[in-house]
Order: structure tokens, then sequence, then C-alpha cells
């Protein structure tokens, strides 16, 4: 997926090499033990362990113990916190679809005034994922839903008159994406309706499926139509470091390639008013992502004029004002949003301010009026909606979610650290430092390290309920890093972690390790690790690595075994893993990934466990799960285990969430105050 740096290729071959048998350091990987795991193992003799279980049909709950009823009663304010998303903003502004829990799924509601009344729309017990207004018909939503977290999303028609809803779609293909043109008149959407496999263009009236419009190979993604609805903009994602933009000539099908034939990541882009040109985010000439302006009258020269070249970050999203002459951006500064305004005409930038420090996401125009609107979460903020008149450049704030009756003023704002790794490369991560107890105290506090996923994901300061329990009232540090891989520290960056280079952003964590044992007001003897998705594959990498140095980890929808895990990915996610991981079907590399699979090192993981997943998971097979589990109760070692059949790649239901929060904090608070 990214491209191999060689500032740590030689460590990469010295632990294919590596042939220890005893897991003491080897010189030629000097932070990482050695095991009889390096080469194919033979199974661990399976050892009987009684393991109390509880099965309600829906949950399996593996090992754990009950939850006291003291501890579910110190959640249960931090569980009650909610959050609002932005999912349509009204052509003239008026009006706002976003998306918020008030049972037990997050479901889709209308709002007509800042601060007003939600007036909720759907009843599902599935949640909602997306929506939009019916261009040109008020009365008419389209509707994004999966079942049980499979993450095959189908689209609805929503009737307000009647309260009915009409599927457009097949029922069981994936159609993650849809847009309208400006009349109405075309639904556009990627579906795998065809092979299950490949995401094709298809076109619809909006009423019925419709028609599959343009064949395409591999992961395509929608963008935007031109305004006259002639042109239609698509985004070929090959990895986090190849994406193409295309043009699609709505009458002919014709499709023409914008981006060079060099490698590159055009991330986004839009349509200028006129629809003449395209505004284009791209790294392609540089470390970061930066906006450029592309004439469609001149592809071929490959003019890209720069917009932001006094920005050293990633632009992130965009949205082009009703008239045209305000093109608003967003911009992650170290993790940080900020909101910039370019004049089309004039190429000034102008900044946004009085929005919360926080991170943006969902940036909207609206179509007839000079207004836009985001989703913003920080901190101390658990997802609002908010907007900004282009005239007056004032923010207004639409939604103010309910915190469960805690006060914003007690959590935590991070600290942003960085600390040396081993090849001297600064590492970023966010620090929540509990705060000072009495005067003169000398208290030293116990410490997680929360690992984020993708792996090409970012960590950013916003609002999670654990990490605020976590550092606010159980008084226990948290660190979350960015390792070498993490988005948004530039390309160069980005590739560290590639193929063969994997386990150097698990060095990162010994980094760390050494890192917080520095620090006075940590107990360095007292740590955990916690993670999701490839974060998962962390929080058991650091176990097998630094064991002695571990207490406890939490791994959730995690990967276990990369071989494993790349054959029964679901196909249309394969390539894309493969790029990024390596090709299991290649005997070297199959070979290379089986040795750093953790479920092949299972006997160095001696850390109390807990493993979390989603029967549904099309992302990380539940089979990953299970089969790390039972590695570890087979070395003679227990571990917790849960399993929520109507979930997928996390738990999105509250009553699932709440259990397995409270089993978190319980696991950890175990570990790691004694």
């Amino acid at each position: 997926m990214k491209r191999i740096s060689t500032l740590t290729v030689a460590l990469a071959l010295a632990l294919q090499g590596c042939g220890a048998n005893a897991p003491q350091a080897c010189p030629a990987c000097p932070t990482l033990p050695t095991e009889a795991a390096h080469a194919e193992a033979s199974p661990p003799p399976e050892v009987a362990l009684s393991v109390p279980t509880q099965d309600d049909g829906v949950v399996r709950l593996e090992g754990t113990p009950e939850i006291p009823p003291e501890l579910h009663a110190r959640l249960q304010q931090y569980l009650e916190t909610r959050a609002a998303t932005l999912q349509a903003l009204a052509d003239d502004g008026s009006g706002m679809l976003i998306t918020t829990r008030f049972a037990n799924t997050s479901q889709l509601h209308l709002i007509e005034d800042p601060m007003g009344a939600r007036r909720q729309i759907t009843f599902s017990d599935e949640p909602v994922f997306g929506a939009a207004f019916y261009p040109n018909d008020v009365q008419a939503i389209l509707i994004q839903q999966d079942v049980g977290g499979a993450e095959n999303y189908q689209l609805y028609r929503f009737d307000r008159r009647s309260g009915r809803s009409t599927r457009i779609t097949n029922g069981t293909s994936r159609n993650p994406e849809f847009l309208f043109n400006r009349d109405g008149s075309r639904l556009a959407y990627v579906s795998n309706a065809r092979n299950g496999t490949d995401m094709d263009l298809w076109m619809s009236d909006g009423t019925t499926q419709g028609e599959l419009f343009l064949e395409r190979a591999g992961d395509w993604h929608l963008l935007e139509f031109s305004r006259d609805g002639s042109k239609l903009l698509l985004q070929e994602f090959v990895s986090i470091l190849d994406q193409r933009i295309y043009v699609v000539d709505v009458a002919t099908r014709a499709v023409t390639r914008l981006s060079p034939e060099a490698s590159g990541a055009d991330r986004t882009a839009a349509f200028s008013a006129d629809g003449q040109s395209v505004y284009l985010v791209s790294d392609r000439l540089g470390d970061f992502a930066q906006l450029y302006e592309v004439s469609l009258a001149h592809i071929e020269s490959t003019a890209w004029r720069p917009l932001t070249w006094s920005v050293p970050w990633n632009v992130e999203e965009l949205a082009l004002s009703g008239d045209g002459r305000n093109l608003a951006f967003s911009i992650n500064e170290d993790g940080v949003s900020t909101l910039r305004v370019l004049d089309t005409r004039s190429r000034r930038l102008t900044a946004i301010t009085g929005a919360p420090r926080g991170v943006v996401t969902g940036l909207r125009a609206a179509r007839n009026a000079n207004t836009f609107a985001f989703s913003m979460t920080a901190s101390a903020l658990s997802g609002d909606v908010f907007s900004v008149d282009l005239r007056t450049r004032n923010v207004t704030r639409w939604t103010e979610s309910e915190m469960g009756g805690l006060d914003p003023a007690v959590f935590i704002e991070p600290e942003l650290v960085h600390y040396p790794s081993f090849d001297g490369r600064s590492i970023p991560a966010f620090y929540y430092r509990p705060r000072a107890g009495s005067e003169g105290s000398d208290e030293r506090f116990p410490l997680v390290i929360s690992i984020h996923g993708g792996p090409e994901s970012q960590a950013r300061p916003w609002f999670s309920p654990l990490v605020q329990y976590l550092a606010s009232e159980a008084r226990i540090a948290v660190l979350v890093p960015n390792v070498r891989g993490s988005d948004g520290y530039g390309k160069a960056y980005l590739a560290l972690d590639d193929g063969r280079l994997r386990e150097d952003s698990v060095r990162d964590i010994g980094a760390l390790l050494d890192f917080a044992a520095t620090r006075s007001e940590i107990d360095s003897a007292r740590v955990g690790v916690y993670g999701g998705s490839y974060g998962g594959y962390m929080v058991l990498a650091s176990l097998v690595h630094y064991g002695a140095r571990i207490r406890a980890g939490v791994d959730i929808v995690g990967i276990a075994n990369f071989v494993t895990f790349l054959e029964a990915t679901a196909p249309y996610r394969r390539e894309l893993r493969r790029v990024e991981y390596g090709d299991e079907s290649d005997p070297s590399m199959r070979t290379f990934l089986r040795e750093i699979s953790p479920v092949t090192r299972v006997d160095q993981i001696q850390s109390a466990l807990f493993v979390a997943h989603g029967a549904n998971d099309p992302r990380v097979p539940v089979a990953e799960a299970e089969q790390i589990v039972q590695a570890v109760r087979n070395q003679g070692h227990e571990a917790w285990y849960m399993l929520a059949r109507n979930e997928g790649h996390g738990f999105i239901r509250k009553a699932n969430r709440d259990r397995f929060t409270e089993l978190s904090v319980m696991f950890l608070e175990q570990h790691l105050r004694r």
C-alpha cells in the first residue's frame, strides 16, 4: 500500500533470518525478542480450562465475571453521553438531517432551527448510516442502513407523507455511497451487485434500482456531479498512497483520467461552479495533501495550480458554496482540524474561527445558500453540528448533545507529546494525564496505551467516554500514539510500516513504554494496552514482544493471523489489504506474515487478555478472535471473550457497547490497580 522505506529494511530482513529458539534478545533485532515461532510451529498442546459461560442468544461471554452494580453505577453517566452527526443540509440551509441515538441505535432526525427540537424520522432496530434530502421533493428522504453490522448497506426511499420506506437496492449487495445530481433526476451509487467484489457505478431515478451504468474493477468512490449534471467525478482507490480521479461524461459514459499516471494520492475533488475546472486534494507534488485547481481543458498538460502551499498539513474535506464564490475546506494540523475558506476569484484564504478546537467531519455546503455545515467532536464535546454563514463568517451551533449529566469541565484535555523511537524518529501521541491530587501528593498513575486501527488511520482528540472515564474517574493515564504508518503526517510517514516493515510500528510501542518510564507521574510497572481492528493486532503484538512490561491487553475485532485474515476478509477488501500488509498467496510473504502473526507466537503472551468481536464482521472475520482466545487457553492461560451476534466491525448498539465498556473498565482496573 505504501512504499517501503530503506531505513529499516535491514532490520526487517534480519527478522526473517533470525533462527533463535529461545525468548532472548536477538543481536539483529534489539527491541524485539525472538522465539521458536519464527518458523512454522506445531500447534501447542490443548490444555483443558474450565471457562464459565453466559449466553443470552445475542451476546456470549466466556470467562468474564459478573459486572458489579457499583461499577455500573459509576459508569452510567459516561455511557449515556450522545453525539449528533450531520448527514445532509437542506438546499436553502434552513434544516438538517442528523443521526443521533436516543435508544439502542442511532436514528435519523430532522432539525429545522439552530438548537431546535430533533424530530425523529426513523425508528428501526438497525442504525442509520447515511441520508440525503431528495432534491426538489421535501417530502422524500434517502436513507442508508445495513443489517447486523455486516456492512452490506442498502438504500431506501422514505416518504414522509406515508411514513413508509421502499428499498431501492437489491437487499444483498454492498452499496456504500450515493449521490444525487442537482435537479434530483439521477441518483448515482456504487455497488458490488454484479459480482460481490468490484464496486461498479449504478444510476437510478431515485425510486427504483435503476441500471448498471459503468462496470469498474476494484474499489471506486463517488465524489460529485457537475452542477449541470453532465459530468461526474469518480475516485479509484488502489491504496492510501495510490488514489486516482476520473471524469465521467454522463451522456456518453466516456471515462477520462484526470490524475497523472505517476503514483500519488488524489484524495478528493469537487467541480468549480461552471464545471470547467476541478478543485483537487493531492499529495503528488509534496509530502502532504494540498489543494490544487485543475483545468479540464488542459488535462494533458498536468498544469495544477497550487492553492495551499503555505499550509504544511493535509487538506481533508471540501465544500463549494452555492454561488461558487467560496470553497470551504478543513485542514488536519497535527490531529486538530482548522477551517479555511478560499475566495475562488481572488484565491485569498481566510480562517474560520469560533468553532470548538477538535475534529471536523462531514463538511457540506447548501446548494442554494451561502452556508456550509459540519460535525465536530472534541475531548469535551461528544459530537455536535455547526454551520457557518459565509457572508458574516459567523459560526452557529445547531445541536447540544447530552453529556449524561456530566460537567464537560471535568474532562481531560489531552496534551500533544512527542517521543523518540528506535530509529530516532519522533512519534506523536495524545496524553490524557489525570489531574493532580492533593497538594504534595506523590501519586503515580497506571497507564493505558490506546492504539488506533487502520493502520492508515489517525488518533485524534475526539471524545471517548472510556478514555475520559479512565483519566477523570479511575485516575489512569492514557497515551494515544500515532505510530508510524498513521495518516496525517505526510506520505513518507504513512509508508513506514508497509509489508515487511510491519513490526517497526510495534517497536514504536516499545519506545513509548520507554518514554512512559521517564515520566515521574506514571507507574510503568502497571501498564495496559487497548486497541481495535489493526489496533487489536498491535495489542496482541505488544503482548508478544513486551509482555514483561505490560500487565493486560484489550483486543477488539483485532487481527491474530495475517494469513487467515487476508484469506477470509470480504472479497471487496482483499486486494486493498494485500497492498498494505503483503500478498499471502506469495510463498515468501506468506511465511513472513505467519511469522509476525501473534497466534504463532502465542507462547510469548503471558499478560491478561480480553478479546471482543462481532459475529458479522466482514473486515476482520470473527475466526481471528476465536483462534487467539483458544490458542491462549491452550497455553494454560485465561482469556476473557465477548461475542456479539448482532454486531460487525465494532459495537454500535448501545446495550452491547455498554456491556463491553463495563467489562473493559473492570478488566483494566483489576489488573492495573493492584
